[in-house]
């Protein structure tokens, strides 16, 4: 019998290795079976996305001006301001850290968006429609969501339970790197990683106690389950 883990799933975005070249929000909209954005969509601030690459721009005047990106998702929240406002339970925690998103419990009343200090979470304003030739590319993995409830990220967790389940039909333990969230598997650059975090040996394990760790906005409390590394400035560094 196999051993039960420990797990707390989580991911480190190096900062110092992302181009901002938006592969991540790409792979993500084509795993999870995301609506087109189009122009009417964007133009009404309707357009969505589980994960966007935030881009801030450093310096005083062009064409000195260095362009900084940081990828936005999730953060998997351990004390999730999410979940206590939401009336019929549809978000939650579960053993693995995660914050879940039960779509079909959802009645929209968008409580858990306007208490998410990320902005990572979306409401699903219209039914999803695809052009005819689209819908034999949609993940079967994922449902298509109806217009009404909230949307968000959870680390592809179609990908987790086809992983447990087959590592269980073997007999065996999850092991490190087995698979990916659709943006880190994506990414050209590796700089997203994805794993447990409750186990000291795996790679995310090691990269989130890097001396650039940060979390954002932990001043707030909520113990997100995503890390990042700071930017590497090779002035900063002469001058240290």
């Amino acid at each position: 019998m196999v051993q039960q883990q420990q797990i707390r799933w989580g991911m480190v975005v190096d900062l110092d290795r992302c181009t901002g070249c938006q592969a991540c929000v790409v792979a993500c909209q084509t795993e999870n079976n995301l609506p087109i954005n189009t122009e009417d969509l964007f133009l009404q601030r309707r357009a969505f996305e589980w994960i966007r690459v935030e881009r801030y721009w450093e310096g005083s005047e062009y064409p000195n001006l260095k362009a900084r990106f940081l990828p936005m998702l999730c953060q998997q929240c351990t004390n999730a301001p999410c979940e206590p406002v939401c009336p019929v339970y549809a978000t939650h925690h579960d053993t693995e850290g995660l914050n879940v998103q039960v779509y079909n419990r959802c009645v929209g009343t968008r409580y858990c968006q306007n208490n998410c200090p990320y902005n990572a979470r979306f409401f699903n304003f219209w039914e999803a429609r695809w052009p005819e030739s689209y819908y034999n590319y949609l993940n079967p993995d994922v449902t298509v969501r109806g217009r009404g409830i909230m949307e968000k990220c959870t680390f592809c967790i179609q990908r987790i339970r086809r992983a447990a389940r087959a590592a269980r039909a073997q007999g065996r333990a999850l092991r490190d790197q087995e698979f990916q969230p659709a943006c880190a598997q994506a990414c050209p650059t590796g700089a997203l990683v994805f794993g447990n975090l409750a186990d000291p040996t795996t790679r995310v394990a090691q990269l989130a106690r890097d001396r650039r760790r940060y979390r954002v906005m932990e001043s707030l409390g909520t113990e997100p389950g995503v890390i990042y590394l700071k930017k590497v400035d090779p002035h900063a560094e002469e001058h240290a």
